[in-house]
Formats: structure tokens, sequence, C-alpha cells
């Protein structure tokens, strides 16, 4: 007997529901209306953890308890420092400053609501950029790519030529942590 792989995914992120249904998943889309604030001495990881879990909670309200609701928020962390999504490309640049020949974490916050039962856990990956002249910001900025993506650069996208190397999952880079979400989808 084969399990169907159907969820609800409470984002709006493209990504996310590109990396699912790659993988086999089919996915309705219901992005959640949460505030995503982070609170006064909030450590990354609760962060994440927290907007993961609001995100869900919020869509299994309006679609009920027999779905499969899945939740999730990723940031970049490098110095102890969060970096979300950029407000314009001023600040786009200054992220890629801030990573320019540096590592860093992604963080991704998951929430897996499913038959009355919760699995929430936070994946890290540990990313290396290469050192990037301040042209090579300019260009990179100016493809519009950086604007909605954490820590400004989309692995999957035009930046994959300044990333030396990854430690972990690269879909977790991408947005979601893809073979640990199987993981716990299978138990």
């Amino acid at each position: 007997m084969s399990v169907k792989l159907e969820l609800v995914l409470a984002s709006a992120s493209p990504r996310r529901r590109e990396l699912l249904e790659a993988a086999g998943w089919e996915v309705e889309v219901r992005p959640a209306a949460i505030d995503e604030t982070r609170l006064p001495g909030e450590r990354p990881g609760a962060y994440v953890l927290r907007l993961a879990r609001a995100k869900a909670a919020a869509v299994a309200a309006d679609v009920g308890a027999r779905r499969t609701v899945l939740g999730a928020d990723t940031v970049v962390v490098i110095g102890g420092e969060v970096l979300g999504k950029p407000g314009g490309d001023r600040e786009a640049r200054a992220m890629l400053r801030r990573l320019s020949g540096r590592s860093h974490r992604v963080l991704t916050g998951v929430c897996l609501l499913r038959g009355g039962g919760e699995q929430m856990w936070v994946e890290s990956t540990r990313v290396w950029f290469s050192k990037l002249s301040a042209a090579e910001m300019a260009a990179y900025v100016a493809t519009g790519e950086p604007r909605d993506k954490a820590g400004a650069y989309a692995i999957q996208g035009g930046a994959a030529r300044f990333i030396q190397r990854i430690s972990g999952s690269y879909s977790n880079v991408v947005g979601l942590p893809v073979a640990s979400l199987w993981e716990r989808w299978r138990r």
C-alpha cells in the first residue's frame, strides 16, 4: 500500500513548493499571515521554529486537523546576527558584504502538523562564500534575485558561483530540508 504524499504548505515561497513537488509531494499553497517580528533576545533557532509553528497552526486552523500542514521559515545567521530578506538593494549589498569571504549558517525551522501530532525541528547548514568584489556584488544585486531571499542570495540561482562549499543539506539553503522532512514523514 502506498502513502499519498499530500500536504498544505503554509508558505508563499515558490522555492519550497518546487522542492516539495520535485520530491513527489502534491502541494496546496496556503500562505499564513503572521507577525514575523523577532522577539527581543530571541535566539535564531528559536525564532525560525516559532515562526514555522505559527504559520502551520494558522493554516491548520483554516483547513482542519485531518489535513497535513507544513510550516517553515529560513534565515541566514552570521556572527550571531540574523539576516532575513533585505529591505532593498542597499541592504542586499550590505548583507553580501557581510557574507563575502566568510562562512555562515542557514537555519530553517520546520513544523509538520499531521493527524493531531506535531513534529518540529531546526535544520542547520554551513555555507562558505567566496570573497566578492564591489562590482560582483553590484552586478548580482542588479539582477533583482536577492530581493526576496534570506541573506540576499539564492544558492540555486546566480549566487551559485559565489559558494565555495556547504556542509549539510543543500535543499535547506534553498528553503526547506527535504531529506529530514522525508525522514519525519515516514515515522
